[in-house]
């Protein structure tokens, strides 16, 4: 099973991460530790950090046509700042190495899991597209 963990941090933890105010090589020595518990252990598939809100949009189904917003976004409480994809044998392995993670007040991951091709209808044509798809290339 695969999961993805995606940190989400709210405001005040945002500005308070300031790299004139904050020693950065430790942040990045404790991230480091972690993700290479995960490679070690073989559970990491993927991991990425996300750029400032400010530079990113929002695509909003909710009209026709679909409205886009330049961030930040005002609205939102907390940010995407980044995410991790394990692969492992339970939600309860999942749930360990969420909690292993190094962060702290004003962050959060949600932890869900990623969809597999068996989780859909294997008789719809677009799913047996996709087989074919993942097959011709990986």
């Amino acid at each position: 099973m695969r999961y993805m963990l995606i940190m989400q941090v709210d405001a005040e933890a945002a500005a308070a991460f300031d790299p004139a105010t904050i020693d950065m090589s430790e942040a990045y020595a404790a991230m480091g530790r972690y993700n290479e518990e995960l490679q070690k252990a073989g559970v990491f598939l993927s991991a990425e950090g996300l750029s400032d809100a400010a530079e990113g949009f929002r695509v909003d189904f909710t009209s026709a046509p679909p409205a886009v917003t330049d961030g930040p976004y005002a609205e939102a409480k907390e940010v995407f700042t980044g995410f991790w994809i394990l692969e492992v044998a339970s939600r309860e392995e999942a749930e360990l190495w969420a909690l292993k993670c190094p962060l702290g007040p004003g962050t959060a991951l949600e932890v869900r899991r990623v969809n597999e091709l068996s989780d859909f209808d294997q008789n719809d044509e677009w799913v047996a597209k996709e087989q074919e798809w993942r097959a011709a290339n990986s």
